[in-house]
Protein backbone atom coordinates (compact mmCIF):
# COMPACT_ATOMS: atom_id res chain seq x y z
CA UNK A 1 0.00 0.00 0.00
CA UNK A 2 2.17 2.78 -1.24
CA UNK A 3 1.68 5.75 -3.44
CA UNK A 4 3.15 3.81 -6.37
CA UNK A 5 0.28 1.32 -6.57
CA UNK A 6 -1.49 1.39 -9.93
CA UNK A 7 -4.88 2.44 -8.60
CA UNK A 8 -3.41 5.37 -6.68
CA UNK A 9 -1.68 6.63 -9.81
CA UNK A 10 -4.86 6.38 -11.92
CA UNK A 11 -6.97 8.08 -9.24
CA UNK A 12 -4.40 10.82 -8.81
CA UNK A 13 -4.17 11.46 -12.57
CA UNK A 14 -7.97 11.71 -12.73
CA UNK A 15 -8.00 14.05 -9.72
CA UNK A 16 -10.26 11.54 -7.94
CA UNK A 17 -8.19 10.71 -4.84
CA UNK A 18 -10.80 12.14 -2.51
CA UNK A 19 -10.16 11.09 1.08
CA UNK A 20 -7.04 9.19 0.00
CA UNK A 21 -5.40 12.52 -0.78
CA UNK A 22 -5.01 13.02 2.98
CA UNK A 23 -2.54 10.14 3.35
CA UNK A 24 1.19 10.64 3.12
CA UNK A 25 4.05 8.24 2.37
CA UNK A 26 4.84 7.89 6.06
CA UNK A 27 1.27 7.14 7.19
CA UNK A 28 0.42 3.74 8.61
CA UNK A 29 -1.04 1.15 6.21
CA UNK A 30 -4.22 0.96 8.31
CA UNK A 31 -4.79 4.70 7.97
CA UNK A 32 -4.34 4.41 4.21
CA UNK A 33 -6.79 1.50 4.13
CA UNK A 34 -9.35 3.50 6.14
CA UNK A 35 -9.06 6.45 3.76
CA UNK A 36 -9.36 4.18 0.70
CA UNK A 37 -12.47 2.51 2.17
CA UNK A 38 -13.98 5.89 2.97
CA UNK A 39 -13.18 7.24 -0.50
CA UNK A 40 -14.62 4.12 -2.17
CA UNK A 41 -17.83 4.27 -0.16
CA UNK A 42 -18.23 7.99 -0.77
CA UNK A 43 -17.64 7.57 -4.51
CA UNK A 44 -20.09 4.67 -4.87
CA UNK A 45 -22.73 6.41 -2.76
CA UNK A 46 -22.44 9.60 -4.81
CA UNK A 47 -22.92 7.63 -8.02
CA UNK A 48 -25.95 5.78 -6.61
CA UNK A 49 -27.44 9.11 -5.44
CA UNK A 50 -26.88 10.62 -8.88
CA UNK A 51 -28.46 7.69 -10.70
CA UNK A 52 -31.48 7.49 -8.38
CA UNK A 53 -32.09 11.22 -8.78
CA UNK A 54 -31.57 11.16 -12.55
CA UNK A 55 -33.50 7.97 -13.31
CA UNK A 56 -36.29 8.04 -10.71
CA UNK A 57 -36.30 11.55 -9.21
CA UNK A 58 -35.79 10.07 -5.74
CA UNK A 59 -33.24 10.58 -2.99
CA UNK A 60 -31.11 7.81 -1.51
CA UNK A 61 -32.83 8.40 1.85
CA UNK A 62 -36.23 7.67 0.29
CA UNK A 63 -34.87 4.63 -1.54
CA UNK A 64 -33.37 3.24 1.70
CA UNK A 65 -36.63 3.92 3.55
CA UNK A 66 -38.62 2.05 0.91
CA UNK A 67 -36.06 -0.79 0.84
CA UNK A 68 -36.55 -1.40 4.56
CA UNK A 69 -40.33 -1.41 4.26
CA UNK A 70 -40.21 -3.68 1.20
CA UNK A 71 -38.65 -6.42 3.35
CA UNK A 72 -41.59 -6.28 5.77
CA UNK A 73 -44.88 -6.69 3.91
CA UNK A 74 -46.86 -6.13 7.13
CA UNK A 75 -44.92 -2.94 7.81
CA UNK A 76 -42.72 -1.74 10.65
CA UNK A 77 -43.19 0.40 13.68
CA UNK A 78 -41.73 3.81 12.96
CA UNK A 79 -39.33 3.42 15.90
CA UNK A 80 -37.95 0.16 14.43
CA UNK A 81 -37.71 1.72 10.97
CA UNK A 82 -35.75 4.61 12.50
CA UNK A 83 -33.32 2.16 14.11
CA UNK A 84 -32.85 0.18 10.87
CA UNK A 85 -32.16 3.37 8.93
CA UNK A 86 -29.90 4.71 11.72
CA UNK A 87 -31.66 8.09 11.69
CA UNK A 88 -33.72 10.02 14.20
CA UNK A 89 -37.42 9.52 14.67
CA UNK A 90 -37.94 13.03 13.33
CA UNK A 91 -36.29 12.09 10.04
CA UNK A 92 -38.54 9.05 9.70
CA UNK A 93 -41.63 11.10 10.53
CA UNK A 94 -40.74 13.68 7.88
CA UNK A 95 -40.14 11.06 5.20
CA UNK A 96 -43.30 9.19 6.21
CA UNK A 97 -45.37 12.36 5.92
CA UNK A 98 -44.01 13.07 2.43
CA UNK A 99 -44.33 9.52 1.15
CA UNK A 100 -47.80 9.13 2.62
CA UNK A 101 -48.95 12.28 0.76
CA UNK A 102 -47.54 10.76 -2.44
CA UNK A 103 -49.42 7.49 -1.87
CA UNK A 104 -46.24 5.43 -1.53
CA UNK A 105 -46.70 4.44 2.14
CA UNK A 106 -49.62 4.01 4.51
CA UNK A 107 -49.61 4.56 8.26
CA UNK A 108 -51.83 2.62 10.68
CA UNK A 109 -52.03 2.50 14.47
CA UNK A 110 -50.16 -0.39 16.08
CA UNK A 111 -52.55 -3.00 17.47
CA UNK A 112 -50.32 -3.68 20.48
CA UNK A 113 -49.03 -0.17 21.31
CA UNK A 114 -51.39 2.81 21.27
CA UNK A 115 -48.45 5.22 21.00
CA UNK A 116 -46.90 3.57 17.93
CA UNK A 117 -47.63 3.65 14.21
CA UNK A 118 -47.02 0.88 11.68
CA UNK A 119 -45.81 2.06 8.27
CA UNK A 120 -46.01 -0.09 5.15
CA UNK A 121 -45.62 0.33 1.42
CA UNK A 122 -48.81 0.70 -0.57
CA UNK A 123 -49.22 -1.44 -3.71
CA UNK A 124 -48.11 1.63 -5.69
CA UNK A 125 -45.06 1.98 -3.45
CA UNK A 126 -44.15 -1.70 -3.80
CA UNK A 127 -44.37 -1.55 -7.59
CA UNK A 128 -42.29 1.63 -7.75
CA UNK A 129 -39.67 0.20 -5.40
CA UNK A 130 -39.38 -3.05 -7.36
CA UNK A 131 -38.55 -1.10 -10.52
CA UNK A 132 -35.94 0.97 -8.70
CA UNK A 133 -34.45 -2.03 -6.89
CA UNK A 134 -33.97 -3.94 -10.14
CA UNK A 135 -31.95 -1.11 -11.64
CA UNK A 136 -30.12 -0.42 -8.37
CA UNK A 137 -28.94 -4.04 -8.25
CA UNK A 138 -27.62 -3.77 -11.82
CA UNK A 139 -25.73 -0.58 -10.91
CA UNK A 140 -24.06 -2.33 -7.98
CA UNK A 141 -23.13 -5.33 -10.14
CA UNK A 142 -21.68 -2.95 -12.73
CA UNK A 143 -19.66 -0.97 -10.20
CA UNK A 144 -18.22 -4.07 -8.55
CA UNK A 145 -17.62 -5.97 -11.80
CA UNK A 146 -13.91 -5.14 -11.65
CA UNK A 147 -13.55 -7.55 -8.72
CA UNK A 148 -13.58 -11.33 -9.09
CA UNK A 149 -15.99 -13.32 -6.91
CA UNK A 150 -13.22 -14.71 -4.69
CA UNK A 151 -12.09 -11.16 -3.87
CA UNK A 152 -15.68 -10.05 -3.20
CA UNK A 153 -16.20 -12.92 -0.75
CA UNK A 154 -12.87 -12.25 0.98
CA UNK A 155 -13.55 -8.54 1.31
CA UNK A 156 -17.05 -9.23 2.66
CA UNK A 157 -15.67 -11.63 5.24
CA UNK A 158 -12.80 -9.38 6.28
CA UNK A 159 -15.01 -6.30 6.59
CA UNK A 160 -17.42 -8.36 8.70
CA UNK A 161 -14.57 -9.21 11.05
CA UNK A 162 -13.58 -5.56 11.19
CA UNK A 163 -17.13 -4.51 12.07
CA UNK A 164 -17.33 -7.10 14.86
CA UNK A 165 -13.96 -5.95 16.19
CA UNK A 166 -15.05 -2.31 16.21
CA UNK A 167 -18.47 -3.13 17.68
CA UNK A 168 -16.89 -5.00 20.58
CA UNK A 169 -14.50 -2.15 21.19
CA UNK A 170 -11.53 -4.49 20.86
CA UNK A 171 -9.51 -1.70 19.32
CA UNK A 172 -10.46 0.98 21.83
CA UNK A 173 -7.97 2.15 24.39
CA UNK A 174 -8.56 1.43 28.04
CA UNK A 175 -9.17 5.14 28.67
CA UNK A 176 -11.87 5.29 26.01
CA UNK A 177 -13.70 2.32 27.51
CA UNK A 178 -13.55 3.63 31.10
Amino acid sequence: MNRNDASHAVLSDAEELGHEGRAGHEDHAMLKLWLRMLASTTQIEAEIRRRLRERFGISLARFDYMAQLYRYKDGLKMRVLSRYLMVTGGNVTGLTDELEREGVVARAPSPDDRRAWIVSLTPTGRTAFEAMATEHEQWILEMFSGLDMKTVKQMHSQLGLLRVHVMRGDGASEEARA
